[in-house]
Protein backbone atom coordinates (compact mmCIF):
# COMPACT_ATOMS: atom_id res chain seq x y z
CA UNK A 1 0.00 0.00 0.00
CA UNK A 2 1.42 3.38 -1.00
CA UNK A 3 2.04 6.08 1.61
CA UNK A 4 -0.33 9.03 1.05
CA UNK A 5 2.32 11.37 2.47
CA UNK A 6 4.63 10.45 -0.41
CA UNK A 7 1.88 11.18 -2.92
CA UNK A 8 1.33 14.61 -1.34
CA UNK A 9 5.09 15.26 -1.36
CA UNK A 10 5.33 14.33 -5.04
CA UNK A 11 2.46 16.66 -5.91
CA UNK A 12 3.95 19.49 -3.82
CA UNK A 13 7.36 19.28 -5.48
CA UNK A 14 6.02 18.95 -9.03
CA UNK A 15 3.27 21.55 -8.66
CA UNK A 16 4.85 24.10 -6.30
CA UNK A 17 8.63 23.64 -6.09
CA UNK A 18 9.38 23.23 -9.79
CA UNK A 19 6.00 24.31 -11.19
CA UNK A 20 6.14 21.78 -14.00
CA UNK A 21 4.17 22.84 -17.07
CA UNK A 22 2.66 20.71 -19.88
CA UNK A 23 5.22 19.45 -22.41
CA UNK A 24 8.20 20.19 -20.15
CA UNK A 25 10.87 17.52 -19.62
CA UNK A 26 11.55 16.42 -16.04
CA UNK A 27 14.50 14.27 -14.99
CA UNK A 28 14.15 12.49 -11.65
CA UNK A 29 17.53 11.59 -10.11
CA UNK A 30 16.74 8.61 -7.92
CA UNK A 31 18.91 6.18 -5.94
CA UNK A 32 17.39 2.71 -6.06
CA UNK A 33 16.31 2.88 -2.42
CA UNK A 34 14.12 5.93 -3.19
CA UNK A 35 11.83 4.16 -5.69
CA UNK A 36 8.56 4.94 -3.80
CA UNK A 37 9.15 8.71 -3.98
CA UNK A 38 10.42 8.50 -7.58
CA UNK A 39 7.16 6.78 -8.55
CA UNK A 40 5.04 9.51 -6.95
CA UNK A 41 7.06 12.26 -8.61
CA UNK A 42 6.68 10.50 -11.94
CA UNK A 43 2.93 10.10 -11.42
CA UNK A 44 2.51 13.77 -10.48
CA UNK A 45 4.53 14.87 -13.52
CA UNK A 46 2.44 12.71 -15.86
CA UNK A 47 -0.73 14.23 -14.43
CA UNK A 48 0.75 17.70 -14.97
CA UNK A 49 1.22 16.95 -18.66
CA UNK A 50 5.01 16.79 -18.52
CA UNK A 51 7.49 14.31 -19.93
CA UNK A 52 9.21 12.72 -16.92
CA UNK A 53 11.96 10.14 -16.93
CA UNK A 54 14.11 8.67 -14.18
CA UNK A 55 17.89 8.56 -13.92
CA UNK A 56 18.31 5.65 -11.51
CA UNK A 57 21.56 5.65 -9.56
CA UNK A 58 23.31 2.58 -8.13
CA UNK A 59 24.77 3.78 -4.84
CA UNK A 60 27.74 1.40 -4.96
CA UNK A 61 29.19 2.65 -8.26
CA UNK A 62 30.96 5.79 -6.96
CA UNK A 63 32.55 3.63 -4.23
CA UNK A 64 33.97 1.32 -6.90
CA UNK A 65 35.24 4.28 -8.91
CA UNK A 66 37.03 5.91 -5.97
CA UNK A 67 38.55 2.57 -4.92
CA UNK A 68 39.64 1.29 -8.32
CA UNK A 69 39.46 4.04 -10.98
CA UNK A 70 42.39 5.78 -12.62
CA UNK A 71 42.89 9.52 -12.35
CA UNK A 72 41.35 10.06 -15.77
CA UNK A 73 38.36 7.94 -14.80
CA UNK A 74 37.84 9.99 -11.63
CA UNK A 75 37.87 13.17 -13.74
CA UNK A 76 35.53 11.81 -16.41
CA UNK A 77 32.12 13.49 -16.86
CA UNK A 78 29.68 11.64 -19.08
CA UNK A 79 28.86 13.51 -22.32
CA UNK A 80 25.33 12.15 -21.92
CA UNK A 81 25.03 13.97 -18.59
CA UNK A 82 26.45 17.14 -20.17
CA UNK A 83 23.84 16.95 -22.93
CA UNK A 84 20.98 16.27 -20.54
CA UNK A 85 21.75 19.27 -18.36
CA UNK A 86 21.26 21.45 -21.45
CA UNK A 87 18.03 19.82 -22.61
CA UNK A 88 15.81 19.20 -19.58
CA UNK A 89 13.40 21.80 -18.22
CA UNK A 90 13.42 20.57 -14.62
CA UNK A 91 15.31 18.21 -12.33
CA UNK A 92 14.28 16.71 -9.00
CA UNK A 93 17.14 15.19 -7.02
CA UNK A 94 16.18 12.61 -4.41
CA UNK A 95 18.70 12.19 -1.60
CA UNK A 96 18.47 8.71 -0.08
CA UNK A 97 21.19 6.41 1.19
CA UNK A 98 21.44 2.89 2.49
CA UNK A 99 24.79 3.74 4.08
CA UNK A 100 25.48 7.37 4.96
CA UNK A 101 29.12 6.57 5.85
CA UNK A 102 29.98 4.70 2.65
CA UNK A 103 33.17 6.67 1.98
CA UNK A 104 34.56 6.70 5.51
CA UNK A 105 37.50 4.48 4.57
CA UNK A 106 38.08 5.94 1.11
CA UNK A 107 41.26 7.77 0.18
CA UNK A 108 40.52 11.48 0.86
CA UNK A 109 42.46 12.82 -2.14
CA UNK A 110 40.80 10.44 -4.61
CA UNK A 111 37.37 11.15 -3.15
CA UNK A 112 38.03 14.89 -3.41
CA UNK A 113 38.97 14.47 -7.06
CA UNK A 114 35.67 12.76 -7.88
CA UNK A 115 33.73 15.49 -6.06
CA UNK A 116 35.55 18.18 -8.06
CA UNK A 117 34.67 16.49 -11.36
CA UNK A 118 30.96 16.18 -10.60
CA UNK A 119 30.77 19.80 -9.44
CA UNK A 120 31.06 21.05 -13.03
CA UNK A 121 27.57 19.74 -13.81
CA UNK A 122 26.20 21.29 -10.63
CA UNK A 123 27.66 24.66 -11.56
CA UNK A 124 26.15 24.45 -15.03
CA UNK A 125 22.80 23.57 -13.47
CA UNK A 126 22.91 26.72 -11.36
CA UNK A 127 23.84 28.80 -14.40
CA UNK A 128 20.72 27.62 -16.18
CA UNK A 129 18.61 28.13 -13.04
CA UNK A 130 19.90 31.71 -12.75
CA UNK A 131 19.00 32.34 -16.39
CA UNK A 132 15.44 31.09 -15.80
CA UNK A 133 15.97 28.11 -18.13
CA UNK A 134 15.79 25.31 -15.57
CA UNK A 135 13.94 24.48 -12.36
CA UNK A 136 15.48 22.22 -9.71
CA UNK A 137 14.51 20.88 -6.31
CA UNK A 138 16.21 18.48 -3.92
CA UNK A 139 14.27 16.36 -1.42
CA UNK A 140 14.98 13.46 0.91
CA UNK A 141 13.42 10.02 0.99
CA UNK A 142 13.73 8.71 4.56
CA UNK A 143 15.66 5.45 4.93
CA UNK A 144 16.71 3.38 7.95
CA UNK A 145 20.24 4.78 7.59
CA UNK A 146 19.00 8.38 7.85
CA UNK A 147 16.80 7.44 10.80
CA UNK A 148 19.75 5.84 12.55
CA UNK A 149 21.86 8.97 12.04
CA UNK A 150 19.07 11.04 13.58
CA UNK A 151 18.72 8.68 16.56
CA UNK A 152 15.10 7.83 15.68
CA UNK A 153 13.06 4.85 14.68
CA UNK A 154 12.18 4.77 10.99
CA UNK A 155 8.53 5.57 11.75
CA UNK A 156 9.45 8.56 13.91
CA UNK A 157 11.92 9.80 11.32
CA UNK A 158 9.36 9.53 8.53
CA UNK A 159 6.95 11.62 10.61
CA UNK A 160 9.71 14.16 11.24
CA UNK A 161 10.50 14.44 7.51
CA UNK A 162 6.91 14.66 6.28
CA UNK A 163 5.87 17.12 8.98
CA UNK A 164 8.81 19.36 8.06
CA UNK A 165 7.54 19.32 4.46
CA UNK A 166 3.93 19.90 5.66
CA UNK A 167 2.55 16.87 3.83
CA UNK A 168 1.67 14.91 6.99
CA UNK A 169 -1.98 15.77 7.62
CA UNK A 170 -4.89 17.51 5.95
CA UNK A 171 -3.46 21.03 5.76
CA UNK A 172 -2.59 22.83 2.55
CA UNK A 173 1.19 22.53 2.08
CA UNK A 174 1.27 25.05 -0.76
CA UNK A 175 -0.45 27.66 1.40
CA UNK A 176 2.11 27.03 4.15
CA UNK A 177 5.09 27.52 1.85
CA UNK A 178 3.62 30.64 0.27
CA UNK A 179 3.18 32.15 3.73
CA UNK A 180 6.76 31.14 4.52
CA UNK A 181 7.86 32.92 1.36
CA UNK A 182 6.32 36.20 2.56
CA UNK A 183 8.01 35.94 5.96
CA UNK A 184 11.44 35.04 4.61
CA UNK A 185 11.28 37.72 1.92
CA UNK A 186 10.79 40.38 4.60
CA UNK A 187 13.84 39.06 6.45
CA UNK A 188 15.94 39.01 3.26
CA UNK A 189 14.99 42.64 2.57
CA UNK A 190 16.11 43.60 6.08
CA UNK A 191 19.50 41.90 5.67
CA UNK A 192 20.04 43.44 2.24
CA UNK A 193 20.52 46.81 3.94
CA UNK A 194 23.59 45.62 5.86
CA UNK A 195 27.17 46.18 4.77
CA UNK A 196 28.82 43.90 7.31
CA UNK A 197 27.81 41.03 9.63
CA UNK A 198 29.66 40.00 12.76
CA UNK A 199 28.84 36.56 14.17
CA UNK A 200 29.73 35.97 17.83
CA UNK A 201 29.37 32.74 19.78
CA UNK A 202 31.39 30.06 21.59
CA UNK A 203 34.87 30.05 20.02
CA UNK A 204 33.40 32.19 17.23
CA UNK A 205 34.00 35.79 16.24
CA UNK A 206 33.63 36.13 12.49
CA UNK A 207 33.24 39.23 10.33
CA UNK A 208 31.70 38.96 6.86
CA UNK A 209 31.12 41.74 4.32
CA UNK A 210 27.83 41.38 2.41
CA UNK A 211 27.62 44.84 0.83
CA UNK A 212 26.31 44.75 -2.71
CA UNK A 213 25.07 41.17 -2.44
CA UNK A 214 21.44 40.08 -2.76
CA UNK A 215 19.73 37.85 -0.18
CA UNK A 216 17.55 34.93 -1.25
CA UNK A 217 14.47 33.66 0.61
CA UNK A 218 14.53 29.85 0.50
CA UNK A 219 10.85 28.96 0.49
CA UNK A 220 10.63 25.40 -0.81
CA UNK A 221 11.55 26.06 -4.42
CA UNK A 222 15.04 24.55 -4.33
CA UNK A 223 14.79 22.31 -1.27
CA UNK A 224 11.89 20.55 0.38
CA UNK A 225 11.72 21.24 3.27
CA UNK A 226 13.21 24.71 3.34
CA UNK A 227 13.41 27.75 5.58
CA UNK A 228 16.48 29.98 5.37
CA UNK A 229 17.75 33.23 3.93
CA UNK A 230 21.19 33.28 2.33
CA UNK A 231 23.69 35.22 0.27
CA UNK A 232 27.28 34.99 -0.94
CA UNK A 233 29.64 37.19 1.11
CA UNK A 234 32.40 39.28 -0.44
CA UNK A 235 35.09 36.68 -1.04
CA UNK A 236 38.16 38.59 0.15
CA UNK A 237 36.74 40.22 3.28
CA UNK A 238 35.99 37.40 5.75
CA UNK A 239 38.04 37.74 8.95
CA UNK A 240 38.13 35.88 12.25
CA UNK A 241 37.31 32.43 13.51
CA UNK A 242 34.34 30.11 13.74
CA UNK A 243 33.64 26.76 15.39
CA UNK A 244 31.11 24.20 14.22
CA UNK A 245 30.06 21.97 17.10
CA UNK A 246 27.68 19.97 14.91
CA UNK A 247 29.40 17.19 12.93
CA UNK A 248 29.64 17.92 9.19
CA UNK A 249 28.66 15.14 6.79
CA UNK A 250 29.79 15.37 3.18
CA UNK A 251 29.67 12.74 0.46
CA UNK A 252 29.56 9.80 2.87
CA UNK A 253 32.20 11.08 5.31
CA UNK A 254 31.99 12.84 8.68
CA UNK A 255 34.21 15.61 10.04
CA UNK A 256 33.67 16.52 13.68
CA UNK A 257 34.22 19.74 15.64
CA UNK A 258 35.62 21.88 12.82
CA UNK A 259 37.41 25.13 13.66
CA UNK A 260 38.43 27.60 10.96
CA UNK A 261 40.33 30.86 11.00
CA UNK A 262 40.01 33.34 8.11
CA UNK A 263 42.27 36.15 6.99
CA UNK A 264 41.56 38.28 3.90
CA UNK A 265 38.78 35.88 2.99
CA UNK A 266 40.79 32.64 3.04
CA UNK A 267 41.10 29.85 5.59
CA UNK A 268 44.57 30.16 7.12
CA UNK A 269 44.13 27.59 9.88
CA UNK A 270 41.85 24.57 10.19
CA UNK A 271 41.42 21.74 12.64
CA UNK A 272 38.95 19.03 13.48
CA UNK A 273 38.58 16.48 16.27
CA UNK A 274 37.90 13.74 13.70
CA UNK A 275 38.23 13.70 9.91
CA UNK A 276 40.92 16.37 9.64
CA UNK A 277 42.61 14.68 6.70
CA UNK A 278 39.42 14.87 4.65
CA UNK A 279 38.91 18.49 5.73
CA UNK A 280 42.39 19.34 4.48
CA UNK A 281 41.77 17.53 1.19
CA UNK A 282 38.60 19.53 0.55
CA UNK A 283 40.20 22.85 1.47
CA UNK A 284 43.00 22.17 -1.04
CA UNK A 285 40.65 21.09 -3.83
CA UNK A 286 41.19 24.38 -5.71
CA UNK A 287 41.84 28.06 -5.06
CA UNK A 288 38.19 28.78 -4.20
CA UNK A 289 37.65 25.93 -1.76
CA UNK A 290 39.15 27.82 1.18
CA UNK A 291 36.85 30.85 0.72
CA UNK A 292 33.19 31.25 1.64
CA UNK A 293 30.55 31.00 -1.03
CA UNK A 294 27.54 31.34 1.28
CA UNK A 295 26.35 32.67 4.61
CA UNK A 296 22.81 31.91 5.80
CA UNK A 297 20.36 32.08 8.69
CA UNK A 298 18.38 28.93 9.55
CA UNK A 299 14.81 30.06 10.21
CA UNK A 300 12.68 26.91 10.23
CA UNK A 301 11.77 26.66 13.90
CA UNK A 302 9.74 23.51 13.24
CA UNK A 303 13.08 21.80 12.65
CA UNK A 304 14.39 21.87 16.20
CA UNK A 305 16.85 18.99 16.41
CA UNK A 306 20.12 17.94 14.83
CA UNK A 307 19.72 14.90 12.58
CA UNK A 308 23.10 14.51 10.86
CA UNK A 309 21.56 15.53 7.55
CA UNK A 310 22.43 18.93 6.11
CA UNK A 311 19.12 19.31 4.24
CA UNK A 312 17.41 19.65 7.63
CA UNK A 313 20.23 20.79 9.91
CA UNK A 314 21.09 23.93 7.93
CA UNK A 315 17.48 25.09 8.36
CA UNK A 316 17.27 24.52 12.14
CA UNK A 317 15.69 27.65 13.58
CA UNK A 318 18.35 29.61 15.47
CA UNK A 319 21.40 28.38 13.59
CA UNK A 320 23.60 29.92 10.94
CA UNK A 321 25.62 28.17 8.30
CA UNK A 322 28.38 29.06 5.92
CA UNK A 323 29.53 27.15 2.86
CA UNK A 324 33.09 26.72 1.74
CA UNK A 325 33.52 26.93 -2.01
CA UNK A 326 31.38 28.01 -4.92
CA UNK A 327 29.23 31.13 -4.62
CA UNK A 328 25.83 32.04 -6.06
CA UNK A 329 26.40 34.22 -9.09
CA UNK A 330 22.78 35.33 -9.18
CA UNK A 331 23.31 36.89 -5.73
CA UNK A 332 26.53 38.67 -6.73
CA UNK A 333 29.02 36.00 -5.69
CA UNK A 334 32.12 35.40 -7.79
CA UNK A 335 33.96 32.61 -5.95
CA UNK A 336 34.47 29.53 -8.12
CA UNK A 337 35.22 26.07 -6.80
CA UNK A 338 34.46 22.40 -7.23
CA UNK A 339 33.32 22.47 -3.60
CA UNK A 340 30.18 23.75 -1.91
CA UNK A 341 30.10 22.43 1.66
CA UNK A 342 27.57 23.70 4.18
CA UNK A 343 28.77 23.87 7.80
CA UNK A 344 26.23 24.59 10.56
CA UNK A 345 26.98 26.81 13.57
CA UNK A 346 24.60 26.47 16.54
CA UNK A 347 23.79 29.91 17.98
CA UNK A 348 20.57 29.02 19.80
CA UNK A 349 21.76 29.26 23.38
CA UNK A 350 24.67 31.69 23.23
CA UNK A 351 25.02 33.55 19.97
CA UNK A 352 24.81 37.09 18.66
CA UNK A 353 24.85 38.65 15.20
CA UNK A 354 25.57 42.32 14.58
CA UNK A 355 24.70 44.15 11.36
CA UNK A 356 26.90 47.22 10.92
CA UNK A 357 27.55 47.21 14.66
CA UNK A 358 23.89 46.89 15.72
CA UNK A 359 22.73 43.74 17.53
CA UNK A 360 20.08 42.15 15.29
CA UNK A 361 20.07 38.51 16.42
CA UNK A 362 20.43 36.98 19.88
CA UNK A 363 20.15 33.36 21.05
CA UNK A 364 18.82 32.21 17.71
CA UNK A 365 16.20 34.92 17.10
CA UNK A 366 16.07 38.18 15.21
CA UNK A 367 15.31 41.05 17.58
CA UNK A 368 13.23 42.93 15.01
CA UNK A 369 9.91 41.24 14.21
Amino acid sequence: MSDPRLARLGELIVGYSIGLQPDQILRIDAPTVSTPLAEELYRAAVRAGGYPYASVELESLPEILVAEGSGDQLDFVSPVAETEIERVDAIVTIWAERNTRAFTGADPARHQRLIAATRALTNRRWERISAGELRWCGALFPTPAHAQDAGMSLGDYERFVYRACHVDGDGDPVAHWRATQDELTRRAEQLAKARELRVVGPDTDLRLVVEGRSWEAADGRYNMPDGEVYTSPVETETEGEIRFTFPALFQGREVDDIRLRFEAGSVVRSEARHGGEFLDALLSMDDGACRLGEVAFGLNYEIDRFTNNTLFDEKIGGTMHVALGSAFRELGGVNESGLHWDLVCDLRSDGEVYADGELVWKAGRFLQT
